[in-house]
């Protein structure tokens, strides 16, 4: 099939962040001062499963309703600019548009406050969102139901009917407890948390929590249900087939704000697009974790996803020139989660025991080591006709397989000062050779508040000492 085209119905909302520095105690309370720097509006909720889905390939439709408000025109605005059909998207002059504003300060939410008046819409305006819903083409359906009031009353079902109808997937991501309205979807994505309180019980660990989650989906009438677990990745029941669990696909998390708006996102595109439900699941952990790893509510893309997908092979750490934003793309999800960025270069001909040393001791400074590596010609310029012993990509292959080294990148110059000034690392890493010497792209990190530091080498490892043993011998 074309591009998969998703539905997205539910509960819409402006996710506002306010961010700024905290070093103090205010003296009327206990509470930290944020000193508000920059603010910005994101798409939460069902809005946020619309620009993950854009973000990942889909074309996507939305249904649901907005305030009369400033709030909700911005917030219109955005999912049009990112390329959502908003046409199904009402006006509910009855209830302002819902915000969720969180204070962050030193990566991390100080306060939430949330502004909402909640409950169902009237029966017409509810009836016009259906009908919107029946007039369009689409592959796939999602249910973003954040118990606000846009799936109450008959719409959850007679929306569910709808997908039936077309015989396409029906995705739930439900209200907390709440499966009731669902019965014939496709499948339902509670957390853990959720799943206990749709089952009215504890779930000490996976083994009571498959049982569970059996029964609900049975209950419910459900094909399948997908537990989100957190740290522990993903649980799947369905009919007629054994429990499939998956581990996390998170190396680090920062922020689980909309990490499931980003898990349903990817599996409807994976289900529209007739994968089956194991690939699914997996392209749905991959884009979880990216998504934990930033701060925020965030829009996952394709291009992080795929990277993790690979990520530890040298595929994934060496950005294709010709894919449009591959350097972009790797930079953006290497500073997602506000990491320190280290910085170093060489040639890296013959890679010995010296070289991996020096790459591990220059990640530890830091969350990330992106290393550049000469191409072919400018190692020739610098080191000889005869060089390199390695061509370019087995260079690359090589560094990436390290565990050490999380991107790797090429560089047609001899001097990489234009590739550190697109990367504007935090830390540039030299050998302790290098000291007093002018080095490339110094001055850039310095101006740009970042460091230079040196690393002492390991005497008696060195290319040029192998390829001279090489030639005697």
């Amino acid at each position: 099939m074309g591009v998969p085209r998703i539905a997205v119905l539910g509960d819409f909302m402006a996710d506002r962040f306010i961010w700024g520095e905290s070093a103090r105690v205010s003296p009327e309370a206990p509470v930290p001062v944020v000193l508000s720097g920059r603010e910005e509006m994101r798409p939460g909720g069902a809005g946020n499963v619309v620009a993950n889905l854009r973000a990942l390939g889909a074309e996507v439709s939305a249904f649901g309703f907005l305030g009369d408000d400033a709030s909700g025109v911005q917030l219109r605005g955005v999912l049009q600019e990112g390329g959502a059909n908003t046409d199904g998207i009402k006006i509910n002059p009855a209830r302002p548009t819902i915000q969720k504003i969180r204070v962050m300060a030193r990566g991390q939410q100080m306060v939430r406050v949330d502004r909402e008046r909640t409950g169902p819409a009237s029966e017409a305006l509810s009836q016009g969102v259906l009908d919107a819903l029946a007039a369009t083409p689409w592959d796939a359906l999602v249910l973003s139901d954040y118990g606000k009031g846009s799936l109450a009353g008959g719409t959850a079902a007679a929306a569910v009917a709808e997908a039936r109808r077309r015989d396409v997937p029906c995705l739930v991501d439900p209200a907390p407890g709440n499966l009731e309205g669902y019965a014939g979807a496709t499948v339902a994505t509670p957390n853990w948390a959720e799943a206990e309180a749709c089952a009215g019980r504890a779930l000490a660990d996976l083994e009571n929590l498959a049982q569970a989650a059996e029964e609900i989906r049975s209950q419910s009438t459900l094909d399948a249900l997908l537990v989100t677990l957190g740290p522990e990745g993903m649980l799947l029941v369905r009919e007629g087939a054994s429990p499939f669990h998956l581990p996390t696909a998170a190396r680090q998390v920062f922020d689980v704000t909309g990490a499931g708006d980003t898990v349903i996102a990817a599996l409807s595109l994976a289900l529209a697009d007739g994968w089956d439900w194991e690939d699914a699941m997996r392209l749905s952990n991959a884009a979880a974790g990216v998504a934990v790893a930033q701060v925020g509510t965030v829009a996952v893309e394709r291009g992080q996803v795929l990277r993790a997908l690979t990520r530890g092979t040298a595929a994934s750490k060496a950005p294709s020139p010709e894919e449009k934003g591959g350097l972009e793309d790797s930079l953006k999800g290497l500073r997602g989660n506000g990491g320190r960025l280290v910085f170093t270069n060489g040639c890296f001909d013959l890679l010995h025991a010296g070289h991996v040393r020096f790459l591990q001791e220059a990640r530890s400074l830091g969350d990330a080591l992106i290393v550049g590596v000469n191409d072919d010609a400018s190692v020739a310029r610098l080191k000889g006709e005869d060089r390199p012993f390695n061509a370019l990509a087995d260079r690359l292959e090589v560094l990436g397989a390290l565990e050490c080294v999380d991107l790797v990148v090429p560089f047609e110059e001899d001097t990489p000062e234009r590739l550190i000034q697109t990367i504007s690392p935090d830390l540039l890493v030299k050998g302790a050779d290098w000291e007093g010497k002018e080095i490339a792209g110094a001055s850039f990190v310095t101006e740009q508040g970042g460091a230079i530091r040196f690393l002492p080498l390991h005497e008696g490892r060195g290319t040029s000492t192998l390829a001279e043993r090489i030639r005697g011998s």
